[in-house]
């Protein structure tokens, strides 16, 4: 790539935030969203019954400078006889001059049902931004420009969300808005408010079918919706060969109006022991900017503190 597309790219990341009104999808996308129900859906908190951690590193678009970086990590786990479940999530992320934490609680109420648990949960988070306004890869042909910071510049947004979250014996479902509050995200000089965090509503389903002995096939799907802007979608097939090898696929929507979606990718994971699971994931870019970059990489691990024993279990919140 030539050094003035890379810096184009930069410029465009670092507009991204601060200088267009954002009628897209804001939040981070991971291909890996059935083992990271928890970046989704608070309602998710203590389904299994396991109390588990999970770290994700993503890097996608390999090859442009300044494309999107995500280090994750989440923990939750379920209370007083999996009435209640609690968890959070601490994420980093970056792209051209920006960088984002975001640290977030939930808690979850769990209500019996007759063949599961309906969870109904409540988040709250605090994102700090950041955006370095002085890195010497810039190029502007207005540096007079009063929409462009002439200093690095910080902002903390505090918000809060909601979700519902249905875990049977062979299938799952859920709907929740992480944030609910339109927080102006500007970085702008000129006293105008051109970015806001938009809402996003994130809705996810899947059922375990026990296609053979040992075999598990698991089709799933996640849909993400931003107002005004075209609804994404995940959708995956996966199988569990003897609940320890993990192989499956997926197609992601959205992209260029060319009709081709945004990706293909592949999944392929393992139980390494009884409590550690692995996964690494990789993203064929379906969109014009696979000229300019070689695909996204995500490795998921993921720790069972209390991982089940001696049980044939079918069911994907395990996943």
């Amino acid at each position: 790539m030539s050094l003035k597309m890379k810096r184009l790219c930069l410029v465009f990341y670092a507009f991204g935030l601060l200088g267009v009104p954002l009628f897209a999808q804001q939040e981070l996308q991971y291909t890996q969203f059935m083992f990271n129900k928890m970046a989704y859906n608070p309602g998710y908190a203590g389904s299994f019954e396991s109390p588990t951690l999970i770290a994700v590193y993503r890097q996608q678009w390999m090859g442009i400078e300044g494309a999107p970086n995500v280090q994750a990590i989440s923990y939750n786990q379920p209370l007083l006889n999996n009435r209640v479940g609690v968890g959070g999530n601490l994420v980093r992320a970056s792209f051209g001059i920006t960088r984002t934490m975001t640290f977030d609680v939930a808690y979850c109420y769990r209500v019996p049902m007759r063949r599961g648990y309906l969870g109904i949960g409540l988040q709250a988070s605090l994102r700090h931004l950041y955006q370095d306004w002085t890195d010497d890869r810039l190029i502007t042909s207005r540096p007079d420009d009063p929409a462009v910071p002439l200093e690095p510049k910080t902002k903390l947004v505090p918000n809060f969300g909601f979700g519902l979250f249905y875990t049977g014996p062979h299938w799952f479902a859920g709907i929740a808005a992480p944030r609910l509050v339109s927080n102006n995200i500007d970085f702008a000089e000129n006293g105008g408010v051109l970015s806001r965090e938009a809402q996003h509503i994130n809705g996810m389903v899947g059922v375990a079918f026990n296609v053979a002995d040992d075999i598990e096939f698991t089709p799933q799907v996640l849909i993400k919706y931003v107002s005004n802007a075209p609804v994404d979608a995940d959708v995956n097939m996966s199988i569990m060969v003897k609940r320890k090898f993990y192989g499956g696929l997926t197609y992601r929507t959205g992209g260029e109006s060319n009709g081709a979606g945004e990706s293909i990718d592949a999944l392929a994971g393992m139980q390494v022991t009884e409590n550690l699971f692995f996964c690494l994931s990789y993203d064929i870019g379906l969109t014009q900017l696979r000229k300019f970059n070689n695909g996204s990489i995500e490795a998921t691990a993921r720790w069972w503190f209390n991982p089940p024993e001696g049980e044939e279990i079918i069911n994907p919140r395990n996943w």
